[in-house]
């Protein structure tokens, strides 16, 4: 199953009736794995929170730096018991499996929905679900704003762990780049976990050393980066949520969530009794993603060049994977004449870096 066209996917009754909905609030929780404030991915979820919290009927309960462990189970199960939750948003990409799916087994009546994993039909409970947002998109336009004002045509991308959401952005970027100028390079770090701050401060100054002079990153909390990169005197494309106040000298523009679309549908369906929605994707057109404003170092050229991209992008007439395409070591990962669209699930399994990617999965 895909795609939008899955947003109706058979699923759970809240069991209550339009009486009890009108008397009862929908008490929905939301678990991080990292602060709230942490200028990236837990924060830009906590944003999209604090909207959640002015819906009519909503009560939500919050808790934060919550690890991949156990102790996920034991958040979860107490916002069902002792706050009467009944729709939980756990965020954390190691929170799904086995965690969210042991919880849910033992909460037939209750609603789950996962930012980042892949939902399956058939072999995933129906009371379950994953959402995402197809950021690559932004990320694309990361690149080609970075492949315009590299002057030493090398890239820097500091990653955590090589899973696919992860090599699809390092992969994004790099084509948005390479779509500038073919000579430019992607030189990637993974740091070996989603919030590293001494090995992400190693890794900017180590690729400031070999001449990257633009950087981005896949990590929790991009500020690391974005400050040591700026102290150096390099250029920033930012993720998750925008950085541009800790550098507004070096941020030329960043890839940002905008989860409360995909809240509002799962919340809606929740609220009305509908099924839950199991499979929930969107990209710029769907409002699930947005860039950061450009910074004032971005030349005209720059700009529209990405506008012009984008444009095709919201008119759905833009996709990013298309063959021929090799990956770094040369091999045909997509054929000429395939292409491949947002929803097509393949892209959620990528295993590879493209061609002008210096790195290993």
């Amino acid at each position: 199953m895909r795609g939008t066209s899955a947003l109706a996917a058979a699923g759970i009754g809240t069991g209550w009736g339009l009486e009890a909905r009108a008397q009862k609030p929908l008490t929905v929780g939301f678990i991080y794995v990292g602060p709230r404030d942490d200028y990236g991915y837990n924060q830009a979820q906590a944003e999209s929170v604090a909207l959640v919290k002015k819906m009519a009927g909503i009560k939500v309960v919050e808790e934060e730096n919550v690890p991949e462990t156990n102790a996920v189970q034991k958040t979860m199960q107490g916002m069902i018991a002792q706050d009467g939750a009944t729709l939980l948003f756990p965020t954390s990409f190691g929170y799904f499996d086995p965690h969210m799916l042991a919880v849910a087994a033992k909460n037939p009546n209750m609603r789950f929905a996962h930012c980042g994993g892949l939902w399956t039909e058939g072999k995933h409970p129906k009371n379950t679900g994953s959402f995402f947002g197809y950021i690559d998109e932004a990320q694309y336009l990361n690149g080609v704003i970075a492949g315009h004002s590299s002057k030493s045509k090398k890239l820097g991308f500091i990653a955590a762990k090589p899973i696919p959401q992860v090599l699809r952005n390092i992969n994004a970027f790099t084509m948005g780049a390479r779509s500038v100028d073919p000579k430019i390079t992607t030189t990637v770090i993974f740091t070996g976990d989603w919030s590293m701050p001494v090995k992400e401060a190693e890794a900017t100054n180590s690729l400031a050393d070999q001449g990257i002079d633009v950087f981005t990153m896949h990590v929790d909390g991009p500020k690391v980066i974005v400050e040591t990169a700026a102290k150096r005197g390099k250029m920033v494309c930012g993720y998750h949520a925008s950085q541009a106040k800790l550098a507004p000298q070096a941020y030329l523009t960043g890839a940002e969530w905008n989860w409360i679309s995909a809240y509002k549908q799962i919340i809606d369906a929740a609220q009305s009794g509908k099924p839950h929605p199991n499979f929930v994707r969107g990209g710029l057109k769907d409002g699930f993603v947005k860039s950061s404003p450009y910074g004032a170092m971005v030349a005209e050229g720059a700009r529209k060049n990405a506008e012009d991209v984008r444009a095709k992008m919201l008119k759905g007439s833009f996709d990013i994977f298309v063959g021929e395409l090799k990956d770094n070591t040369g091999k045909v990962v997509i054929p000429k004449g395939k292409a491949f669209k947002q929803t097509d699930v393949e892209l959620e399994g990528m295993n590879y870096l493209v061609e002008g990617v210096i790195g290993k999965v």
